[in-house]
């Protein structure tokens, strides 16, 4: 974790503006964007601390969404699928504008009801060359697509094969 500069303080927390909601390092949180037309952006709070005037930033890790990466979204991505990215950046805390829970795309398959401030990730994405790790996953079908859980998949009674 990077070093606090001089005349910072680290805070081991945050209250979201308006709410009773606490962010803390560890936490994932939407953040507002510049352009209300926009989602917002989904990033993993890293670091939060606080200058001599009291003005509070967060050291962030972005997620990416798929149509924001090199390539595009593809069939196999799921609507509320992400990408941690390598791309770290500080911002106002006073851009939070809610909490959010990025699961694993295994823990995601088994939630029985997905709610608005659900996500999965499968991949890790590095920003600038574009690759992802994995940089492959299973396929499944005849379609031999990777699974997209929110698409019914049946499994064959024949070869036993999704």
């Amino acid at each position: 974790m990077a070093k606090t500069k001089p005349g910072r303080k680290d805070l081991d927390s945050y209250t979201i503006k308006g709410t009773n909601k606490v962010v803390r390092p560890g936490d994932c949180v939407l953040m507002r964007p510049s352009d209300t037309d926009k989602l917002p952006y989904v990033a993993l709070v890293e670091k939060i601390e606080a200058d001599h005037r009291n003005s509070v930033k967060v050291r962030v890790r972005w997620y990416y969404r798929p149509e924001e990466s090199i390539g595009g979204r593809r069939q196999f991505h799921g609507a509320k699928e992400l990408f941690l990215s390598d791309h770290y950046d500080v911002q106002s805390a006073h851009t939070i504008e809610g909490k959010c829970t990025v699961h694993s795309f295994k823990n995601y398959s088994k939630l029985e009801n997905v709610g608005a401030e659900d996500y999965f990730c499968r991949f890790e994405y590095k920003a600038s060359t574009g690759g992802f790790t994995p940089d492959r996953v299973a396929v499944y079908c005849k379609c031999e697509m990777p699974y997209n859980p929110d698409d019914l998949m049946v499994q064959c009674e024949g070869c036993k094969d999704w």
